[in-house]
């Protein structure tokens, strides 16, 4: 999925939230198996589009409406079960840090740039950025980078985890198909059932956790692609996975 706005550095207009939302769901109901989310232009996303002729007249009840498109395309991506992966080159600030950062991997070129830059606008962090960034970086430095706004360069952003990996922009096209590829490797729904698992690890007590996993794991037993992987293991083969 490719946000193209360049002029505008991909960000994202009014009308574009529930498009986004729309995106994510066409592509859980379809047979591609990773969604790569990236920018046109040498942007990622620079947010909300905070034009206000786009939004004449625009008063409190229109905008809360329009926050529940937001957090509806912050809630499809973060359901979303299978892998997503985040290319990002160039700007990502605001809703477009958040949107990366609600992706399973962020790839970041030498020339990307993070900032929850809510603060410098006035604004408050949305897209699920309250949720996502003590998550990733730890409530302490969450707060630093929500409070303050500044931009995070490339290589603090790999120090600080809000990327997995920094690469030459010329290639990141190739290293985000080489991640995407290691992703095609595993069988769905175990995708689907270990990505739910790890997203709610921080909600459960040990032993919840391991409830969930004896579940899930008794699910997995149920699937055809076990059968075939623990085959194609035997057979020293590559698994066809069927997603059943």
């Amino acid at each position: 999925m490719v946000l193209n706005r360049p002029e505008r550095r991909n960000a994202v207009p009014p009308d574009g939230w529930e498009q986004l939302a729309e995106e994510f769901a066409r592509f859980e109901g379809s047979e591609a198996r990773v969604l790569v989310v990236t920018g046109a232009g040498g942007a990622f996303c620079s947010g909300a589009d905070l034009d206000p002729s786009a939004t004449p007249g625009e008063g409190v009840v229109a905008r809360h409406q329009r926050m529940k498109l937001i957090g509806e395309a912050a809630t499809r991506l973060h359901r979303l079960g299978k892998p997503t992966i985040a290319a990002v080159d160039g700007v990502a600030v605001g809703a477009g840090m958040n949107l990366a950062l609600g992706c399973d991997v962020v790839l970041a070129s030498t020339r990307a740039r993070f900032a929850e830059i809510f603060v410098r606008r006035g604004l408050t962090v949305d897209f699920g950025g309250s949720w996502l960034l003590p998550r990733v970086v730890g409530i302490q430095r969450a707060k630093e980078l929500a409070l303050s706004g500044r931009m995070v360069g490339a290589d603090e952003a790999l120090r600080l985890g809000l990327c997995m990996e920094v690469v030459e922009p010329e290639r990141l096209v190739e290293r985000t198909r080489e991640v995407a590829s290691g992703f095609l490797e595993g069988a769905p729904v175990a995708q689907m059932l270990a990505k739910r698992c790890l997203d709610r690890s921080w909600e459960l007590s040990f032993e919840q956790a391991l409830a969930w996993e004896g579940q899930a794991q008794a699910i997995c037993f149920q699937t055809e692609d076990v059968a075939e992987g623990i085959a194609a293991f035997l057979e020293k083969r590559t698994p066809r996975w069927q997603g059943r």
